[in-house]
């Protein structure tokens, strides 16, 4: 064949197998997930060309951006060994290395150090724009080099981070991405929630390495980094401060509020513009909407953002986002008990406690559709709210609680669990702190400022939780300063399940004046129930139920399943789940505020979730459990 398109290609497929050959990887090699554990029916979906391929940031969209998931080459050495010159093999990011949809699920030590290496090329249409590369979670060191140049590193496994990659460019052809993970898990200085070395019971499989989209965008020399926004429900008002990169002495920034609605897609940005205003670069911009409609469970309408930064009457850098009128805050009913108000009524909120995790990509839902189904099914359910336990979603999650109209609760993810610290569950300030380190104190505040810095603009969240349970607690009162002091819009809720604090009384100090945070949380297993009662509190049950329910053909394990109390059938576990919602009712009429029923899913040894862990098996009568739920809230009387 004499076709010399056919031979120049034969010698690039020529040259590109030596360099894959040479590096260790066999170009026969192909990916497909790991381990014998069940998976979801998304998994059969999951491909190396079709991984996560969605937009990963809503609130802030260009048109200008490259997905770097896929299959890269990997490599586990020691923890203090230079770049190895050979590769293990390659792994499907964003999926954790300990995970079936990682291709290589093995176990990572606080020995070890985790290597990945991809390449790729600049489009054309951006020359002349810088390029940022965007890492949305790495759990939980992360030292990235490009073409052979480091060119900066992140600690914090639970929040996205960038880089100004442009002076690190080659004039053409490929670039080469090298990134370095630590991960020591469980050291009691890393946030990490539920996950251990060695799980069992209520803790899970540890997490390492890139576990949610990597990406690149383009931007202008002078561009839109972030912005968080408030809304006014009484004068039908946002209010915009905005982040800017290279501003200059008359700038400015408009912001256009778009009709959205209901489902409001933040990417296509379509819609009439209802309101417009403009300010200079560096000051809060203020919009008032005509008619402007409220967000709520049962409404869930959005408005559509388009943020402009103009330098000399012209455009130089746009974005889109979206936002939400709403109010959380609260209010006494006829009998003087405080309750949380929505848009200045009163609300129950009722929802599950959601871990987030997954039999096969463990904190990564294997594609977009399994991420946004939990939060469907929680609304089909009949709740309302969602706690998220200790775990940080990614951003795609939150618009979905957004779109679909749920209630967030955020909680910290802990860095330890009790260190011969007291726990105490029934009165004020006989808890113990622990025994945190300087090192997991300081860190702890660096981390959960990032966490509510990246989530603010996320309208659904409306309760902070900085502690479960005593675990890594200490210093409560600053820590519910500090997470004031960085949003004061939303309630806090110091403690969720004990060690409840006030401050120390000091002369002419009521009551009311010694109080830390808005709520008081207690938690009881496996039927509702408060273990105190305060008034001059927001009163709620933050964790009760846990039914189990084992699914023969849907469990992570063959044994050592467990739950609170457990049943051999779903018609069981839905009378123990009514007879619960009863004494609930009894618990709203005394001053309960608000639940939370344990669990959304299983996950893993824990057959406590209202779903199998592989998300197959709805356990209870769906028609059924939502008319449970819709009664709970409505028994709270205004």
């Amino acid at each position: 064949m004499n076709n010399p398109n056919f031979n120049m290609k034969s010698r690039i497929i020529a040259a590109f197998a030596a360099v894959i050959a040479l590096s260790g990887v066999s170009s026969a090699q192909e990916w497909a997930p790991v381990g014998d554990k069940i998976k979801t029916k998304w998994a059969e979906e999951v491909t190396p060309e079709n991984v996560l391929q969605e937009y990963p940031r809503p609130q802030l969209v260009r048109s200008d951006w490259m997905n770097l998931n896929g299959l890269w080459k990997y490599a586990i050495t020691g923890k203090d060994d230079l770049r190895p010159q050979k590769s293990d093999g390659k792994i499907l990011v964003p999926f954790c290395v300990e995970s079936s949809l990682s291709g290589v699920g093995k176990t990572f030590t606080a020995e070890d150090a985790l290597w990945y290496k991809t390449v790729f090329k600049v489009p054309s249409k951006w020359r002349g724009k810088r390029v940022r590369l965007n890492f949305e979670a790495v759990d939980w060191s992360a030292q990235v080099w490009v073409n052979g140049k480091e060119v900066g590193s992140h600690t914090g496994g639970y929040t996205a981070f960038s880089f100004d990659i442009t002076p690190y460019l080659n004039k053409g052809g490929e670039q080469e991405v090298v990134v370095k993970v630590l991960d020591a898990t469980d050291n009691d200085i890393q946030p990490r929630g539920k996950q251990v070395s060695n799980p069992s019971g209520i803790w899970y499989t540890a997490v390492s390495g890139i576990w949610q989209t990597v990406w690149l965008e383009a931007v202008p020399d002078a561009y839109i980094s972030d912005y968080n926004v408030v809304s006014d429900i009484a004068e039908g008002s946002l209010l915009l401060d905005i982040d800017v990169c290279g501003a200059k002495a008359g700038d400015k920034v408009k912001v256009s509020v778009i009709d959205g609605g209901a489902g409001y897609d933040p990417e296509k940005g379509q819609g009439p513009v209802v309101a417009n205003a403009s300010a200079s670069a560096g000051e809060s911009v203020k919009v008032t909407i005509p008619g402007a409609k409220l967000w709520s469970p049962d409404s869930p309408y959005l408005y559509g953002l388009k943020i402009t930064l103009e330098r000399g009457g012209k455009d130089v850098d746009a974005v889109l986002g979206y936002t939400a009128l709403r109010k959380i805050s609260v209010l006494k009913d006829s009998d003087g008990r405080k309750r949380m108000a929505l848009n200045d009524k009163a609300l129950f909120q009722f929802g599950p406690l959601d871990q987030g995790w997954w039999p096969d990509g463990l904190y990564t839902a294997p594609t977009d559709e399994a991420l946004e189904y939990d939060v469907i099914k929680t609304r089909d359910f009949g709740f309302n709210m969602i706690r998220k336990h200790i775990k940080v979603e990614p951003s795609r999650w939150y618009y979905y609680c957004d779109k679909h109209g749920i209630l967030v609760w955020q909680d910290m993810p802990s860095f330890c669990a009790h260190d011969g610290n007291r726990w105490e569950t029934h009165t004020y300030d006989r808890g113990e702190d622990v025994r945190a380190s300087g090192a997991a104190r300081a860190n702890y505040f660096k981390e959960w400022k990032e966490i509510i810095s990246q989530l603010n603009k996320f309208q659904c969240i409306v309760v902070w939780v900085p502690f479960n349970e005593a675990w890594a607690q200490f210093e409560t009162a600053k820590a519910v300063d500090f997470t004031r002091e960085l949003d004061p819009t939303r309630l806090i809720n110091m403690a969720s399940g004990g060690n409840w604090f006030t401050r120390r009384k000091e002369e002419g100090m009521t009551r009311q004046d010694t109080k830390i945070g808005d709520i008081i949380d207690c938690h009881n297993y496996p039927e509702p129930w408060m273990n105190i009662w305060d008034f001059q509190m927001v009163n709620v049950l933050g964790e009760y139920g846990g039914i189990g329910l084992p699914v023969q053909g849907h469990l992570w394990q063959a044994d050592r399943n467990w739950g609170y109390v457990q049943y051999k059938d779903g018609d069981a576990v839905l009378k123990e789940y009514t007879d619960f919602a009863g004494q609930l009712k009894d618990l709203v009429r005394l001053g309960c505020a608000a639940a939370v029923y344990t669990q959304t899913t299983d996950v893993e040894g824990e057959v406590n979730g209202l779903m199998t862990y592989d998300r197959k098996v709805i356990k209870l009568d769906e028609e059924k459990l939502r008319a449970v739920n819709q009664d709970v809230i409505a028994s709270m009387k205004e």
